[in-house]
């Protein structure tokens, strides 16, 4: 699929033309409506996402030449962060591009106020872990030597206490720090936010929203009324890329393991690196239902504490997953972990495993899952491995900053 000639010559337009806001605006709403076709279609996108990307690009620069303000510049900043966010970006140099354009603009803004207040512990007591598993997941003593991972390790989960309190992000740079969290990006920031506790609520959204506006969110109120957020699933390093220097990968993202028995379709990555890295932040409470993944995973907590519930890939037919789309191509077999067809729940169960009353949970659950699940809370420098298929679930009793390396 092709963008077309006519959205290509769009982009040729002299910027200095009363037009050109306008015809930029509108090829940005076409390439984000095509770009959302072709994600909802499984249908490539590249095309899109780099269309998308110099659109945002040159409206920024568009708007700026028209006239230098505060509030074109932080408008343009915005706009760059959303082509960051929903296109990648794309195109080569562009994300360096876009970073160089972004810290030239905020000379133009004020900076960001510093606050000196800690992302800490709420005062409401956590809640009992869940009755749904069997066994603690297990702590290694001491770190598995890279054979070792390969050949025995990296079959099942284990966590390693404190592997990572080396790094900056716990250290010199710490994330647990208002004042750093705000001055690593700098002002007129958005970020991609969930609104909800749990995805599968009626009620969950989600939006972009400023960082610091965020940030600020995630100190708990004393009457208690401030909005789940939860930045979720989202590569935080391709924004603020000083960030990603507080963090340091572990050599087993790299030792390549062979596709476990039980996960035989397993893939890593497609991208150069074969390594997708994420972040999560959000308040005490909110939950990621229990889903699968198609990848090993290094899942790294470095602020706050977090309870993960897992279960292996055979306890598939008794989690009551949400059924695929029903005009999903019937040729095609639906893998829940691949997650192609229903873009949030078609990988997810409908289950809560969390609940507090486990004999409220189906029979079959009980029985089956139940036996072979494990469960185990996180502390800030602990670092958890668990293999592709895994079903898992995790609930944030505290505010809590995490890292997924999936390889």
């Amino acid at each position: 699929m092709h963008c077309g000639e006519t959205h290509t010559q769009t982009l040729r337009i002299d910027l200095g033309t009363e037009e050109a806001p306008t015809s930029l605006d509108g090829l940005i709403s076409i390439a984000h409506e095509k770009l959302s076709h072709a994600y909802r279609l499984s249908q490539p996108t590249l095309c899109w996402r780099r269309l998308y990307t110099d659109a945002c690009i040159l409206r920024s620069l568009a708007c700026i030449l028209g006239r230098q303000t505060e509030a074109f510049a932080a408008e343009s900043v915005a706009r760059l962060d959303q082509a960051i966010i929903v296109a990648g970006p794309a195109g080569e140099g562009r994300l360096e591009l876009i970073h160089e354009f972004i810290s030239r603009l905020q000379v133009m803004l004020p900076p960001t106020t510093r606050i000196s207040r800690l992302l800490t512990s709420n005062a409401t007591p956590s809640p009992p872990p869940p009755n749904t598993f069997s066994d603690p997941i297990l702590r290694l003593d001491t770190s598995p030597s890279l054979a070792s991972f390969l050949n025995k390790c990296s079959r099942a989960p284990f966590v390693l206490s404190g592997f990572i309190r080396d790094w900056p992000a716990l250290s010199e740079h710490p994330w647990h720090s208002l004042d750093y969290l705000h001055s690593v990006a700098g002002p007129a920031r958005i970020v991609p936010v969930e609104v909800g506790h749990d995805y599968r609520s009626d009620d969950w959204t989600q939006k972009l929203m400023p960082w610091e506006d965020f940030l600020d969110a995630l100190v708990p109120a004393r009457d208690g009324t401030r909005p789940a957020l939860y930045l979720a699933q989202h590569n935080l390093f391709n924004q603020f890329p000083a960030l990603r220097d507080d963090i340091v990968i572990p050599d087993y993202a790299y030792a390549a393991p062979r596709p476990p028995a039980d996960y035989p379709d397993y893939r890593p990555p497609p991208n150069e690196d074969q390594l997708v890295i994420n972040v999560w932040l959000g308040p005490a409470g909110t939950v990621s239902p229990a889903h699968t993944d198609p990848f090993f995973n290094l899942y790294a907590q470095v602020v706050g504490r977090k309870t993960v519930w897992l279960a292996p890939p055979e306890a598939a037919p008794h989690m009551r997953a949400y059924a695929p789309a029903p005009d999903a191509p019937s040729t095609q077999p639906h893998n829940p972990a691949a997650n192609t067809t229903e873009p949030l729940l078609s990988n997810t169960s409908s289950l809560d495993v969390f609940v507090p009353d486990a004999d409220a949970l189906p029979v079959a659950f009980k029985e089956h899952v139940v036996p072979r699940a494990m469960c185990a809370t996180l502390e800030p420098g602990d670092l958890l491995f668990f293999p592709p298929g895994w079903w898992h679930a995790m609930r944030s009793e505290e505010t809590s900053f995490s890292v997924s390396m999936w390889f």
